[in-house]
């Protein structure tokens, strides 16, 4: 792939990354406080799902 998609396609594992450090640290001091643990437990989930996607996208 070359042109304007291949940098975004670089990029985005990346940011993926980034959203998945994101979400473990607010689902982490959400189920820490007591606070929601719905929420807490779906922001855990979903970091998961982005880690899942980012080993895919690795292949």
């Amino acid at each position: 792939m070359t042109g304007p998609l291949a940098t975004i396609a670089h990029a985005a594992p990346a940011i993926a990354m980034l959203g998945c450090f994101a979400c473990l640290i607010g689902g982490g001091a959400l189920w820490a406080r007591g606070r929601d643990r719905k929420k807490a437990l779906l922001l855990l989930v979903m970091a998961a799902v982005l880690l899942g996607n980012v080993l895919i996208w690795q292949m």
